[in-house]
Formats: C-alpha cells, sequence, structure tokens
C-alpha cells in the first residue's frame, strides 16, 4: 500500500533531516528515497482495483461529505500544513506530457520556449489589447490526474488534481521550475470508486495549492486575501503550506505554496446566505466592462452552467453605459445599484488601491469573481489571485484613480461621481485605520516570517529576510500616501 511506503518516508526524514533544496521559485532536490506502489490511471480505472482496495483512513469527520468545512483544522494560521502528493510514476509522466501539450498552444511546449514579453510591456502570457493588458485566455485547462494526498499521516483516495493558472504556470514551467499551482478536487473519480463518493478534505471538496510566482516572501497570497477578508469582503482562506511530490523516487521538497479555499466551493457555501447563484469568472476584453466590450462567453459560469442565463451581467453592462449617467446621474446610480452591490465594489476598490494590487480590474481583465446573491439580487466583486499584490509597481493604480481612462469604466464612471468618490476616500482611510497599518502588519509579518524561515531556507531563498522587510516597509509607505491623498 502507498500509505506504508509513505510513513515509513516520513520516518526517515525525520531521522536523516533534509538536503539542500533549490529556490523558492525553483525547488527540485529529492529528499527521500521510497518507491510508491502503482496506482490506476484516471484515463483507465478498472472496476476489479476499486473492488479490492480498502480505504482504511475514512471517518467521518476527515473525509465525508456530512461534516460542515472545518476551518480551525484546514485554515490554521498558527501552523504550516505539510500535504504530500503520491503518483504512480506513469501516470506523472503523461500529466506532464498533458501539460507540455496544453502549453505548446501558446508557444512554451519546452523549458526556454515561452516568449516572456518585451520590458515594460505586457507581462509573459499576455497581449496588449483595447482595454490594456489582456490575458491569454487560449491556454486549455490541464487534464485531470488521479493522486493520493497525505496530511498528518491521513490519505485520501484516488483525489483528481491538475496543474492551474495562467502566465504564472507557463512562466515558471519555461524558467524550469518544479514548483507548479496545482488543483485538487477531492471526489473527482467517485464514480470510478463508490466507495468515495463525496469524498471531502475535512468538509472542503475542492482546494487550490498557488506557487506564490515571484514572490521571494511567500506571504503576498495569503497576507491580501486575510486583508481583503478582515475589512469585510467575500474572499478565500488562505494558509501556509510546504509541499511534497512523490511519484516513485521518493518525496521532493517543492516549497512554500499558499493552501487557498475554492471561490466555487465553500467560499459561496459559507460567506453568503444563499450559495445558489450564478457565479461567473470573466476572462478577455469582456471582463473590463468597457463600452462595446461586452461579451457572454467570456463570462465564465462557475455555477449553473447549464443555465444558459447570463441576463445579471448583461443588466450591469446596461446599467453602466445608460445614457442617464450624463443626463440623469441620480436616476443613472439608482439603476446600478440594483445590479452591482456599489458599496462592495468601493470597498474592494480603495483596499486594492491601497495595497497596489495591480494584476487586477484597472490594468488585467481577470482575477475577481462575480457572484449573483439570491438574497439581495446583486452582483458581489470577489478578489482572486493576489501573487502580484504589496508591490510598489509601476502598473498600480494612484489612489486619487484619475488616470484610468473610460476603458475600465467600473472604476473612471463610479469615481466621476462626487458621492461614490467620497465613499471611496472614506473607505481607504477606514482600511487604513482598520487593517493596513505598521502597529497590526509589523507583528503580523515577524510571527509569518518565524514560521517560514526554515522552510524558506530549505529552498536556498537567501533574499526570505529582504523580502519580508520589504513588506513593512511597504505599510509604512502606503499611511504616508494615503495621508498625502486624503490631505490634498
Amino acid at each position: 500500500m502507498i500509505k506504508k511506503n509513505y510513513l515509513f518516508a516520513v520516518a526517515l526524514t525525520a531521522l536523516f533531516g533534509l538536503g539542500a533544496l533549490s529556490s523558492c521559485s525553483d525547488s527540485n532536490s529529492t529528499t527521500e528515497d521510497v518507491s510508491t506502489d502503482s496506482e490506476t490511471s484516471d484515463d483507465a480505472v478498472s472496476d476489479s482495483t476499486s473492488t479490492e482496495e480498502t480505504f482504511d483512513d475514512w471517518t467521518e469527520a476527515t473525509h465525508s461529505k456530512n461534516v460542515d468545512p472545518n476551518f480551525d483544522e484546514v485554515f490554521d494560521d498558527a501552523s504550516v500544513m505539510r500535504i504530500d502528493i503520491v503518483m504512480d510514476d506513469t501516470d506523472w509522466n503523461d500529466m506532464q506530457d498533458n501539460l507540455a501539450t496544453v502549453l505548446s498552444s501558446t508557444g512554451s511546449s519546452a523549458p526556454g520556449g515561452f516568449p516572456g514579453g518585451a520590458p515594460g510591456g505586457a507581462p509573459g502570457g499576455q497581449t496588449t489589447g483595447e482595454t490594456g493588458y489582456v490575458q491569454n485566455t487560449s491556454l486549455d485547462d490541464p487534464d485531470w490526474f488521479s493522486c493520493s494526498v497525505f496530511y498528518n499521516d491521513i490519505e485520501w483516495y484516488h483525489v483528481g488534481v491538475r496543474y492551474k493558472g495562467n502566465s504564472s504556470l507557463q512562466q515558471a514551467y519555461q524558467q524550469g521550475s518544479n514548483k507548479l499551482s496545482f488543483k485538487f478536487n477531492f471526489d473527482k473519480y467517485e464514480d470510478d470508486y463508490p466507495a468515495l463518493k463525496n469524498q471531502r478534505f475535512y468538509g472542503f471538496k475542492k482546494l487550490n495549492l498557488n506557487n506564490n510566482y515571484l514572490d521571494e516572501s511567500c506571504m503576498r497570497e495569503k497576507v491580501t486575501a486575510d486583508l481583503f477578508r478582515k475589512f469585510g469582503l467575500a474572499a478565500p482562506h488562505t494558509r501556509f503550506c510546504v509541499v511534497y511530490v512523490n511519484h516513485g523516487s521518493g518525496a521532493e521538497y517543492y516549497g512554500i505554496y499558499a493552501l487557498v479555499e475554492a471561490v466555487d466551493d465553500t467560499v459561496i457555501d459559507t460567506q453568503f446566505d444563499d450559495n445558489d447563484g450564478n457565479l461567473y469568472k470573466p476572462e478577455g476584453d469582456a471582463a473590463s466592462f468597457g463600452i462595446d466590450t461586452y461579451e457572454e462567453s467570456e463570462f465564465y459560469k462557475k455555477t449553473n452552467e447549464d443555465d444558459a442565463d447570463y441576463s445579471d451581467v448583461l443588466a450591469l453592462y446596461t446599467a453602466l453605459h445608460d445614457s442617464t449617467r450624463i443626463t440623469a446621474p441620480d436616476e443613472w446610480k439608482a439603476n446600478l445599484e440594483t445590479v452591482l452591490d456599489v458599496p462592495v465594489f468601493l470597498k474592494w476598490l480603495a483596499a486594492n488601491t491601497v495595497i497596489q494590487n495591480w494584476d487586477t480590474y484597472g490594468n488585467m481583465t481577470h482575477n475577481y469573481y462575480l457572484y449573483n446573491d439570491p438574497t439581495t439580487g446583486l452582483l458581489n466583486w470577489i478578489p482572486w489571485d493576489n501573487n502580484e499584490a504589496l508591490n510598489d509597481d509601476n502598473r498600480d493604480l494612484p489612489l486619487d484613480l484619475t488616470s484610468v481612462s473610460d476603458l475600465w469604466p467600473l472604476i473612471s464612471y463610479l469615481m466621476d461621481d462626487s458621492d461614490y468618490m467620497a465613499t471611496y476616500k472614506a473607505d481607504v482611510q477606514a482600511f487604513i485605520d482598520e487593517c493596513y497599518n505598521t502597529s497590526t502588519m509589523d507583528p503580523l509579518y515577524d510571527t509569518y516570517s518565524s514560521l517560514l524561515q526554515d522552510y524558506a531556507s530549505q529552498e536556498n531563498n537567501s533574499s526570505f529576510s529582504s523580502a519580508v522587510s520589504i513588506l513593512k516597509q511597504h505599510v509604512s509607505d502606503r499611511a504616508t500616501a494615503v495621508s498625502t491623498y486624503l490631505s490634498e
């Protein structure tokens, strides 16, 4: 059984320690030398295998759907989780071949082959379109494969795993890094293994492992999502996590990841009163809501996929561009507020601009969800993918937002209105007062630094301490910038 070999590997690790490891964005070192037993491929699952297997670690609390998601266990802020991904070597090789095939459509079929983008231009995997930076959405999702997941010596069986990401996936792959982001679906193969029907990970069906790409502090993804939630916005829970992968040659340390809650799973289940509404992940020009950009196919549905009703996002587009914005502003605002939760959007805009998160709306046509909450009938803004946040970048939006063009009307149109601008300014000050200040953030960064320092060292991440210092300085600098802006 895989579990016996895995437990033996854990014992070896505890006895002999860890070897030298590579950098935060390229972890390739083998730390253990144990083999896995053969696993069944996701494409050819035999009925005999499913009847012969036993699932000894299955319990109601850890594996079943009949419990509430255990946030205290899975998203504990006070410790670093260890996740082991164990796969049959044949499946693993097929997974790599599939990724190469998927990436070949973008010109990155092998490391060294991906066009990374010109200096000062669009980042690799993106193009410059009418709205500015437009995410390359031609990248298909990689295929799912079967793996075992281990946590605290407990096994989850035949879990669906695939690579995830877009430009971060392509660029990390092009650089030859093993440290790529993963997505888990714990009941992906329940039809092949009826005994595993509705398998969950402490109540969670889906989870993401984000690779902290371009983040030597390995903190930005977690800190940003937590700040959004602290400010009263819907956003995923996160946790620091170290990942090991074993596909037959022993467990290899892949580095520090961010475990991220899935929006289309427990975020809408637990942060809204009703989870039956439409959830969209917009990608492409239509995600800008610019004039003449509406395209139904670019509002990717994550719930109610079989329902072809997109009237809610069309209603937002229509209300936003209605001529009453000029002729009857009060009427325009009233109509807009019947389709969009404007206070939520303004709170997100204030927080996002303070922390300088450039890789999202206002610069990029991606990295947010829209959820139509049935209890209010309003579309809610949910931020996503925050590894580029907390970073002074020349693509960041200025606090006064005056340079944001009408290509991004959810910002420019709302900021043209004096009432909405006043609300935005109040939210900027509230975010500094309540969430993003040195008295709050410095101790938090010290705590997180203590948690991660040894793991960063194992990755030969020599820039970890300086990266944390930069995060601390950013808090101070942004408080000064906000004070200057609001006093003008």
